[in-house]
């Protein structure tokens, strides 16, 4: 279990330079328009067919290095410097001169994006023509597998490796092991794992520490990092942990979802996932004055929590992703201040009783707002739990058993919400 799960984590825990709804179509396009290359042709007119929740995740978010948003720029660039073998960084190689060139091509109206009817919730279909020949590749389940190519029609032997399989020493994974494993196995394995197999999470801190900074340092989106630590504004927040936490990680979403060029350390495929995971994890750490393998135990543990109830959620639903990535960093936070097993159970009840609901309303500069939201319920809820106080099985969807209540969550947002986010899909589309 201990290969298996160090396996799902560097799966579930990459690099992601953007938005990773718009990064997958960009992944798509890139590989289509390698195919097409390879055939002698260079790619004329290009099309993006996306699932609704991928269309909803890609209309108002920034895209790295444009001063644009949406999924119109992010093809075309896809087209002009996109490399597959990168992945979730398919766009890293960007440059001026690029972002130039795909400018022109959307401008000239050689891009087209429309929604698929396919029930899948992540999945996209990308299209290259040019010089007699038509590409084809498909992205689907998961933000970086590319599931299926053609070339002018015929199908193409489609090999596919996760980031954990690229690993020599990588063991094969249940694709339901994600879901299946459970709270009390995430707690053993964080904790107890030598920490040297572990130090690889560390990653985590470097990216997502930096994008902070940059959120800090300069005006990304609505500011809502730096408007919290606002010498202004001391009055209202103060000098806290809490405060600190919540700026720290606000910050990072801010310069992420208005378009910076820095990558983040994404979790299940998001990364503003990722830094609620890890921010406020890491502000806490900081603030009390941790060790190195307390924060490595910590983030472990908070990573692999966002992991599993992703399982039950599945990629992509109508609740706000960083509501789960906030449970995940209220467990860490927990394990940070001397709490146990209990207690970790009791700060996700606590998470789950209080922001359940939360919908996600698509990829955009606010949701630095849900971002701070939820770390700010991460604290309280970690804090209760940590003073012995935790939501009733009296309560709503709460129960007793942990692995029910995670359960609950999972059939609301995956099963329960499927009219919700048809609706928001539909309000979004029609402004």
């Amino acid at each position: 279990m201990t290969d298996k799960l160090i396996a799902l984590i560097k799966q579930e825990v990459i690099p992601a330079l953007g938005c990773t709804e718009p990064i997958a179509v960009a992944l798509a396009v890139a590989k289509a328009c390698e195919l097409l290359r390879e055939a002698g042709a260079e790619p004329s007119e290009l099309s993006a067919e996306v699932s609704a929740n991928i269309l909803k995740n890609g209309m108002g978010v920034g895209i790295p290095g444009t001063g644009m948003v949406g999924l119109h720029i992010a093809v075309a660039l896809a087209a002009v410097c996109g490399k597959s073998e990168y992945r979730l960084e398919v766009l890293k190689d960007l440059d001026p001169e690029s972002v130039a060139a795909a400018k022109k091509l959307v401008e000239d109206g050689k891009v087209k994006v429309e929604r698929s009817h396919r029930p899948d919730k992540l999945y996209v279909l990308a299209t290259a023509t040019g010089g007699g020949h038509r590409a084809e590749a498909v992205v689907s389940g998961s933000h970086d597998t590319i599931t299926e190519l053609r070339l002018d029609g015929k199908e193409l032997e489609c090999v596919q490796h996760t980031a954990a399989e690229v690993e020599e020493s990588a063991t094969e994974l249940s694709p339901d092991l994600a879901r299946t494993i459970t709270v009390r196995q995430i707690v053993d394995f964080a904790l107890e794992t030598p920490i040297e197999k572990l130090e690889f999470i560390m990653d985590s801190v470097k990216l997502n520490k930096a994008l902070s900074d940059e959120g800090l340092n300069h005006k990304y989106g609505l500011q809502i990092g730096r408007t919290i630590l606002s010498s202004l504004n001391a009055a209202v927040y103060g000098d806290t942990i809490l405060t600190y936490a919540m700026a720290r990680t606000a910050a990072a979403s801010d310069a992420r979802m208005a378009g910076c060029t820095l990558p983040a350390m994404s979790n299940s495929g998001s990364g503003n996932q990722g830094i609620t995971v890890t921010v406020p994890v890491i502000a806490v750490a900081e603030k009390t004055g941790a060790s190195r393998e307390q924060l490595i135990r910590a983030l472990t543990l908070a990573h692999l929590v966002a992991i599993h109830i992703k399982g039950h959620l599945g990629k992509l639903s109508a609740l706000c992703g960083c509501v789960i990535a906030s449970t995940g960093s209220s467990c860490g936070i927990v394990y940070l201040r001397g709490g146990g097993y209990e207690q970790i159970c009791s700060a996700i009840k606590n998470m789950i009783g209080n922001i359940t609901g939360m919908v996600c309303d698509g990829a955009k500069e606010g949701c630095a707002m849900k971002v701070a939201s939820g770390v700010a319920c991460s604290m309280q809820s970690a804090i209760l739990a940590l003073d012995g106080i935790c939501i009733s099985a009296n309560d709503g969807i709460i129960e007793k058993d942990i692995e029910k209540t995670i359960s609950n969550l999972g059939r609301i947002g995956s099963v329960g919400m499927q009219t919700t986010d048809e609706m928001i899909l539909d309000i979004m589309s029609c402004k």
